[in-house]
């Protein structure tokens, strides 16, 4: 697996009349993880499912807990990325109920990967970590959040995963 570094970033100026997005911080998210349950090789490449165990978000218009029994479903492509789906539920400060389905990907040089999967702290500036999250919130305060397109980037711990979630404006 030969790591392929993502391309420099580059300004591209808007075509005229283009309605050119911005990000609004919506949260910072901490997810509790148990060890994860390996499955092994199968057709779509290596498997495990990591449960989310607990933890907390906080942002200006929400802020709360996650509920115990979530899942993140893991497989590493033949390319050495590794696909995220995750499905978990967060409860609201107010006793609101937010599902959350978010689908990403995390990937670096191979030295960096074998670190992060040893368990090593590893400076999130170093590899690639990515997620397209939506949620389904019941009518109330929250229900922005059924209107909106969201991206996260993440770090990932031995037992946790931070996720700075924002809303594309």
């Amino acid at each position: 697996m030969t790591h392929r570094p993502d391309p420099p970033a580059t300004a591209v100026a808007a075509p005229p009349g283009a309605v050119v997005p911005g990000f609004e911080f919506v949260c910072e998210l901490n997810a509790r993880l148990e060890a994860p349950v390996v499955i092994g090789a199968t057709p779509e490449g290596y498997k495990r499912m990591v449960p989310i165990i607990g933890g907390r978000f906080e942002g200006p218009r929400l802020k709360g807990t996650g509920v115990p029994g979530g899942a993140d479903w893991q497989y590493q492509r033949s390319d050495g990325v590794w696909i995220l789906e995750a499905l978990y539920l967060l409860r609201t400060e107010d006793g609101a109920i937010i599902e959350v389905r978010n689908r990403g990907m995390r990937h670096g040089p191979p030295a960096v990967m074998q670190r992060l999967a040893a368990g090593e702290p590893v400076d999130p500036s170093e590899y690639y970590f990515r997620a397209a999250p939506s949620f389904q919130a019941p009518a109330g305060p929250y229900e922005w959040l059924n209107r909106g397109l969201f991206i996260s980037t993440g770090v990932r711990y031995p037992d946790a995963v931070k996720l700075w979630v924002y809303r594309v404006t």
